[in-house]
C-alpha cells in the first residue's frame, strides 16, 4: 500500500530570474505599495488608526515612526512623544504589535 503525500505547489516563479532579481521585484512591489498608503494617510482618505488596526501587507514591516509621520503635521517631535507615552519605540514594525499595544495607540490617536 502506498502512501501519498499532500504537498503544497511552489510558487510561480520563473527559474531564468535569479533570486535577486525577484526580491528587487518585490522591494519595489512593497515601496511603491506602501508610498500609496502613506499618500492615503497625507491626504485623509485612510487614518493611522484603521493602518494600526488592520494592519495592511504593505505596512506590516513599517515602523511605528514612519506611519505617524506620514500624517499630515506629524513630525519626529509630535510622533516621539506619542510613542514615549505609549512607552513604544520609534522603531517597533507595526507587524511586532500586540493587540493590547495596537489598542492603546489606537485609543491615543482618536480626539477625545
Amino acid at each position: 500500500m502506498e502512501a501519498t503525500a499532500t504537498v503544497a505547489p511552489a510558487p510561480k516563479t520563473s527559474p531564468a530570474v535569479p533570486q535577486h532579481l525577484r526580491a528587487l521585484e518585490r522591494a519595489n512591489r512593497i515601496r511603491l505599495a506602501r508610498a500609496e498608503l502613506k499618500r492615503s494617510v497625507a491626504g485623509g482618505e485612510t487614518t493611522v488608526a484603521e493602518v494600526i488596526t488592520e494592519c495592511p501587507w504593505q505596512a506590516e514591516s513599517m515602523t511605528l515612526s514612519e506611519l505617524l509621520r506620514s500624517q499630515s503635521r506629524w513630525g519626529r517631535t509630535r510622533t516621539r512623544k506619542l510613542l514615549s507615552s505609549a512607552g513604544l519605540s520609534e522603531n517597533k514594525r507595526l507587524d511586532t504589535l500586540t493587540e493590547r499595544q495596537r489598542a492603546l495607540l489606537v485609543s491615543r490617536l482618536r480626539p477625545h
